[in-house]
């Protein structure tokens, strides 16, 4: 499929990767809406900090993913879905788990039943690495056994498995988009790479971390946008869940010495008990297999962590002002 000219929505074009995926389908010649969440002060995310002359490219939409109303009307006349939107915080789920059934299963289930009404050609749907659970084997494929070891990931895997029904019971042009961790400019601060840069950045010499031996395979944000256009492109991938990694792991100790030597070396790490998931809920490892996506796809990652991260850093030496970083934010 051509992007080039396609009415596309992209759900979540407010966050992170959103707003990223948001920019580059502009760039792609793409008719972009973006659904951006309602609120009172009329922020449309990350998509305020745009150019105006980009800005200006985008029709914005203030809904709220968990109204079937609203998003049935976002989704009149696209040809695209590129759904993002999701409540992802890992931490927050454990205290408010209601608030992400409602928004990654029943969001996810207004999206399917309005594009199964309008007839939509093409609907991609986010998933995450976390519905893997800590590894079983290395690489993780796509055939992994999925293990809900947070109210997170278990609504994740939740909206996954009702994506899938879609598909085998109304043949529905859905694929699962399963980013392992994806970090760049605008991350929010709970995130762990911004969280460490925002704090040396600020001239902590104490970096206050959770466990630092989880691996994780980090994808640097633009690598996983353009994982998302090669599969929208890709006729191969109906049906199909697809994880988009490096295929290489880093432990979240050995990820925070590079960046202390890079900014700070005389900081130091401390581990703090509120920081801390649960041991059950820990993600010990995860490692992806991104054979599929090449198999099926023209995409390969660009970007070395080294190189990412050097982005990374000064995209956030430019912005700390948007960051609390004395505040720890579950």
């Amino acid at each position: 499929m051509d992007i080039r000219g396609k009415k596309i929505l992209v759900t979540g074009s407010d966050g992170f990767i959103g707003s990223h995926l948001t920019e580059r389908l502009l760039e792609l010649g793409a008719d972009v809406r973006a659904f951006v969440y309602y609120n009172s002060l009329n922020s449309w995310g990350w998509i305020d900090t745009f150019q105006p002359a980009k800005k200006s490219q985008i029709e914005v939409f203030t809904g709220d993913i968990r109204d079937p109303n609203g998003v049935r009307k976002a989704m009149q006349g696209i040809d695209v879905v590129f759904h993002l939107a999701a409540l992802i915080a890992i931490p927050f789920s454990y205290h408010s788990p209601d608030s992400y059934v409602d928004t990654n299963i029943k969001g996810t289930l207004n999206v399917l039943q309005a594009a199964r009404d309008l007839e939509t050609s093409r609907i991609l749907v986010t998933s995450t690495s976390e519905v893997y659970g800590t590894a079983q084997y290395v690489p993780i494929d796509e055939k992994h056994p999925l293990q809900g070891q947070s109210p997170y990931s278990a609504t994740k895997i939740g909206a996954d498995k009702i994506v899938e029904s879609f598909f085998r019971s109304f043949n529905m042009p859905v694929t699962i988009v399963r980013p392992f961790n994806t970090y760049g400019p605008r991350q929010s601060a709970r995130a762990v790479i911004p969280t460490i840069i925002t704090q040396l950045l600020a001239g902590q010499e104490e970096i206050k971390l959770g466990s630092l031996t989880p691996t994780r395979d980090f994808n640097y944000v633009k690598d996983t946008v353009q994982g998302f256009i090669e599969l929208a492109r890709s006729e191969d991938v109906i049906g199909e869940e697809i994880n988009i990694a490096t295929q290489q792991e880093i432990s979240i100790g050995e990820l925070t010495q590079e960046l202390i030597n890079q900014i700070n070396p005389s900081a130091r790490i401390v581990c703090e008990e509120q920081r801390m998931r649960p041991e059950k809920s820990e993600v010990n490892r995860l490692l992806g297999s991104n054979e599929k996506i090449r198999r099926l796809t023209n995409w390969e990652p660009k970007y070395t962590l080294k190189e990412g991260l050097a982005e990374t850093i000064e995209w956030l030496r430019n912005n700390i002002d948007k960051y609390k970083v004395d505040t720890y934010n579950i």
